[in-house]
């Protein structure tokens, strides 16, 4: 079955396409949060197979019966190529599993796809997977490869409209070879309709067919509804209202450290608790953990009772909190509510989406946690070996005492600020534009 509506072209394609040609590939698991592009990135490489064979286990539950009653992955195949009349043959077909999460036993099937049928080219992919491998800890390990996808990052964006050249340009520009500036103008004004019109697949393509925000918010509506109904699957101990105020009580929250207390006075924290893993578990909101940084791997120095929750798309942030568009369109800031930033947000989330797809991305911030201080980085990276803090400005001013502070405590040589500046550098101190943030996390 192959999609007649257009396809835009996503940085994962590269990694498919690397899979595909590669004679060791394993079977691939495709996880991230519903409606990210996931099935429709897996059914443009079926293109470039002579078949393509798309089994799914919502659209079509009967088929949940085959994997019942045998696992042999030669014999799922034969009574599948007969259930929709395709041929499946290693080399010639791709076969992907889609909404595996809603067959348990197909998710067990795949380690045995790579035992004894590896070279057969499958794919599987899911929403609300995450649920789904808790019933199966030890489903795959070594046998299944991993791949994780996210909304539409910004240089997304910009090629989908078939701006490569100005991604390129944006590319190579650095503090020492600033944009030109109606460049950097130009690429200030395509970040804030990203913010509005978000990452999420349908929204921009509705937004390249149409440019009308206001279409863009129906689908965003129809996107953060969608979430709102998988809420009846995720625990049947935590109720929907529950998973609904903290949803939006991170909304609401976005750039400031948790407080439980600020969900509900008269929830219980292990209930508030409970849905942030979940939500994040679904890709919904993404946490920012604190950490000490003082060597790498910074995970090896988080404190997990400081953290900050990141919703995961800008333009369903927006939407959720129905924020006026024209703050955003016309204002100088970029600004958000309750203290917290859009700016900060979007960072985070791009650092994310550069991040290799192999492995699950973690973001953390460090907070100086000495009575009194008042110190705090928006973000901390390593790269190369080097732990780096990054500090985001909504503008194009503001005070960087806790970048210098915490450059002076961990001796670091060098410190990011990314704002609506262009390019540029300030003593030890070195500026990148928002809509560079790729800048800062090397591709793969």
């Amino acid at each position: 079955m192959k999609s007649n509506s257009r396809y835009f072209s996503r940085d994962i394609d590269l990694h498919l396409q690397t899979w595909k040609n590669d004679i060791h590939h394993k079977p691939l698991l495709l996880r991230g949060a519903r409606q990210v592009g996931k099935s429709s990135a897996v059914r443009h490489l079926g293109e470039s197979f002579a078949c393509f064979v798309e089994v799914n286990f919502e659209r079509d539950p009967e088929i949940r019966q085959l994997f019942s009653a045998s696992l042999n992955p030669k014999e799922i195949c034969s009574k599948l190529s007969a259930i929709y009349n395709l041929p499946i043959q290693p080399g010639k077909t791709l076969l992907f599993f889609d909404e595996i999460q809603a067959c348990l036993p197909a998710i067990a099937s795949l380690r045995f796809f790579y035992e004894e049928y590896s070279e057969l080219h499958v794919i599987a992919a899911g929403s609300l997977l995450e649920f789904a491998l808790q019933e199966i800890p030890s489903f795959g390990v070594g046998r299944i490869r991993s791949c994780y996808m996210y909304p539409f990052s910004f240089n997304e964006f910009l090629q989908a409209q078939g701006l490569d050249r100005l991604v390129a340009e944006k590319r190579n520009a650095t503090a020492d070879h600033p944009m030109l500036e109606p460049i950097h103008k130009k690429l200030t004004e395509y970040l804030r309709t990203f913010l509005l019109v978000g990452g999420m697949p349908e929204s921009v393509k509705t937004w390249i067919e149409k440019s009308d925000y206001l279409a863009c918010r129906h689908i965003q509506n129809d996107i953060l509804e969608t979430y709102t109904d998988d809420f009846a699957k995720y625990k049947k101990r935590i109720s929907p209202m529950i998973l609904q105020q903290t949803l939006r009580s991170v909304a609401l929250q976005s750039g400031c450290k948790f407080m439980y207390s600020q969900v509900s006075p008269d929830m219980e924290p292990v209930k508030i608790k409970e849905a942030l893993e979940l939500l994040s578990m679904a890709g919904i909101v993404i946490p920012v953990t604190h950490t000490a940084a003082n060597g790498v791997p910074l995970g090896a120095e988080e404190n997990a009772k400081f953290r900050k929750f990141l919703f995961m798309d800008t333009g369903l942030l927006q939407r959720m909190l129905n924020l006026d568009m024209n703050n955003v369109l016309l204002s100088t800031d970029i600004n958000l509510v309750n203290k917290g930033t859009l700016a900060e947000v979007f960072a985070g989330l791009e650092l994310l989406k550069y991040g290799s797809c192999y492995e699950r991305q973690k973001l953390y911030y460090w907070l100086r946690l000495e009575k009194g201080a008042q110190a705090e980085v928006d973000y901390v990276i390593s790269k190369n070996a080097t732990i780096i803090p990054l500090e985001v400005k909504a503008g194009t001013k503001g005070s960087m005492q806790s970048l210098y502070r915490f450059m002076e405590l961990k001796k670091s040589k060098f410190g990011i600020r990314t704002s609506m500046e262009n390019f540029g550098r300030i003593g030890h101190i070195e500026i990148y534009p928002l809509y560079a943030v790729d800048h800062l996390q090397p591709e793969t």
